[in-house]
């Protein structure tokens, strides 16, 4: 079983991997992989909202469970 607190999804369109998500992450979720974001500890998520708070182009949409 998941123990993920939230789902987060990630518009590849309009990320542009500046990596501002993966270094306000507190548990180090997201990870940049060939210029875009993408979750890779999806159960260290402590839906905090920083990822989606602070990207600047409106790519990070987290969904809490």
């Amino acid at each position: 079983m998941s123990g993920a607190k939230a789902n987060i999804e990630i518009n590849e369109r309009y990320c542009k991997g500046c990596s501002i998500c993966v270094e306000f992450c507190p548990t180090k979720v997201l990870a940049i992989d060939a210029f875009v974001a993408k979750v890779e500890n999806a159960d260290a998520c402590i839906a905090c909202m920083q990822c989606e708070l602070r990207c600047p182009d409106f790519a990070i949409k987290v969904h809490k469970l």
